[in-house]
């Protein structure tokens, strides 16, 4: 575990610092031990912090030195499961949620590429599909949403009319700064980068800064 964890620590680290969280992730990898036991396939390091609540872990799929932080929720049930690629960390207190435990239907999932998170206190509703590519940054309190419930008919209750999923695409290299919120249907382009607070309602093209409620096209990075 140690040699796997040495590409982590860059300049400034000191020996006993590093020991000190060497220490720490010890416990991470015991529990670790135990939720591979469950999943349906891990490979490399998985690490799980305290009070981790995984639901159906067998839709359950991670790639190589999988890191999920204390207190997430990662609920498994939902037609094409719940898939991290490489190097993929789950902050504490996040919540990915393609299908509601109580009954319902059953949502898509979620597909994560190397080198990706997901941020502490994030909300992944990923009922309809969430496609997230490489390299790919959530902040904090960030909130994706596959669905939109459907309210056409003012005779029936909302809650009765269903809801319509869409899928939400976010390419490589991206980072969603905190407090964004994606909603149903959104292809965020590859390279760009969606400014705090902002909510995103249409297509963003890549290479692209944007902001604002709606979010708007602010800039190029190229």
């Amino acid at each position: 575990m140690k040699n796997q964890l040495n590409n982590r620590f860059q300049t400034g680290w000191s020996n006993q610092n590093k020991m000190i969280t060497y220490y720490y992730l010890f416990f991470f990898f015991i529990r670790g031990l135990f939720v591979r036991l469950r999943i349906k396939s891990a490979k490399g390091l998985l690490l799980v912090g305290k009070k981790v609540r995984i639901f159906y872990p067998n839709n359950l799929q991670v790639g190589y030195n999988t890191i999920i932080e204390d207190g997430a929720e990662i609920n498994c049930l939902s037609l094409q499961g719940i898939k991290l690629g490489n190097r993929v960390t789950i902050g504490k207190y996040a919540i990915i949620r393609p299908s509601n435990i109580y009954g319902g239907p059953i949502g898509e999932g979620l597909t994560m590429g190397n080198n990706s998170n997901i941020g502490p206190y994030n909300y992944i509703g990923c009922s309809g599909k969430i496609t997230i590519g490489n390299n790919v940054m959530l902040a904090p309190r960030v909130s994706i949403y596959a669905e939109n419930h459907v309210f056409d008919h003012p005779e029936v209750l909302i809650r009765d009319q269903g809801v319509e999923k869409k899928e939400v695409i976010i390419e490589d290299d991206c980072w969603i700064a905190a407090n964004s919120i994606l909603l149903a249907g959104v292809t965020i382009g590859k390279g760009s980068v969606v400014a705090a607070g902002s909510v995103v309602t249409e297509n963003v093209p890549p290479y692209s800064v944007v902001a604002g409620v709606p979010a708007k096209w602010i800039k190029s990075r190229k």
